[in-house]
């Protein structure tokens, strides 16, 4: 059953339980329903397909119906036309690489989470000011742990920072001490035609790493 608690205000709920969003690039549709599933019995709540995928807004599709209590989103949205397409497919979360005020302001306008693109902290304080959910940094290996714990100095201690491009299991601790309130994972969490049992592994795997942060 589908929450009624818009997808905005659930993604910060989500991200609480598990702050890790799985970042499913090349997936196309008859793996979608395995990956979803594999995905969530490792613990993960929320899952980007990116629309450079194939037939990516039929996978958002079917990943939305599959379980409501994840929270589904569209990556690499560009313009608020593909907004739109990714509401259609019932997408709750729009990722971009970049920071587009009329990206933003779209997804707000629809009520969806919105995590924009962005490197600096002028491009966070204005993501911010157009109704950004999270800031996705990225590429995060040109925005290193130092670089994440100077911008939470002077970001609200609101924003939701979420690093993105090169997280590994062996570094997400070093970010998220550096004061990122979780990740997104890409290749190193899925590949295109990776078997599901390796999905899964990986998936576990990164959920312990994340566990290993929490300190009592």
């Amino acid at each position: 059953m589908t929450s009624s608690v818009r997808p905005a205000e659930r993604f910060a709920g989500l991200l609480a339980q598990c702050p890790l969003v799985a970042i499913l690039r090349g997936l196309a549709p008859p793996e979608a329903d395995a990956a979803g599933d594999a995905l969530f019995g490792a613990g993960f709540r929320l899952i980007e397909v990116p629309l450079n995928s194939p037939q990516p807004l039929q996978s958002i599709r079917q990943l939305s119906r599959l379980n409501g209590a994840a929270l589904v989103g569209a990556g690499t949205v560009l313009t608020a036309r593909q907004v739109d397409e990714a509401h259609d497919a019932g997408a709750q979360l729009v990722v971009a690489p970049n920071f587009n005020p009329e990206v933003v302001r779209r997804a707000v306008a629809l009520g969806l989470a919105c995590a924009p693109g962005v490197a600096t902290p002028t491009e966070a304080f204005a993501a911010l000011d157009a109704g950004a959910t999270a800031l996705k940094l990225f590429p995060a290996e040109a925005i290193p742990p130092a670089a994440v714990k100077a911008m939470r100095a002077v970001l609200p201690a609101s924003a939701l920072l979420l690093p993105v491009g090169g997280i590994s299991t062996a570094n997400l601790r070093t970010y998220m001490d550096a004061g990122a309130n979780g990740a997104g994972l890409g290749s190193a969490l899925y590949k295109p035609g990776m078997a599901i049992d390796t999905l899964r592994e990986n998936a576990r795997e990164f959920v312990a790493a994340w566990a290993g942060t929490i300190r009592a």
